[in-house]
């Protein structure tokens, strides 16, 4: 996966494991995911947790027909960081012909929990 002028290399994300029934990537909190006030920006965990969701899905598909999008997620902000590296682990809940769901946690290097999101993935024909 090419990954070159995208927004997971903008925001230093970078995956540690790929598999179809999980996926874990981390992300500085640094300069480029912090908000003004000096905290983990809260859409800069929603692009992270989005980021490996698709990824797992994109490796659940049939890649010479199909291609995934990101149709809905959420996230709560549980916990604030302000430098480190945040780790998002992302499972599947479902994994339809149409849809998946994966589930997603972002933890600290103290295995914290900072964020938890949902994220619905839409499997669509190519053209």
């Amino acid at each position: 996966m090419n990954v070159k002028n995208t927004l997971i290399e903008t925001l230093g994300i970078e995956i540690t494991h790929l598999g179809q029934e999980k996926v874990v990537a981390t992300m500085p909190v640094d300069e480029r995911t912090r908000q003004p006030f000096g905290l983990l920006h809260g859409g800069a965990s929603v692009a992270l947790a989005e980021t490996v969701a698709s990824i797992g899905a994109y490796e659940c598909l049939d890649k010479e027909t199909e291609i995934c999008v990101g149709l809905e997620i959420n996230a709560n902000h549980i916990r604030a960081k302000q430098d480190g590296i945040v780790t998002a682990t992302a499972t599947p809940v479902h994994k339809g012909k149409t849809t998946m769901i994966w589930e997603i946690n972002i933890t600290d290097e103290e295995e914290k929990l900072i964020c938890i999101s949902r994220c619905t993935m839409a499997v669509l024909k190519k053209k």
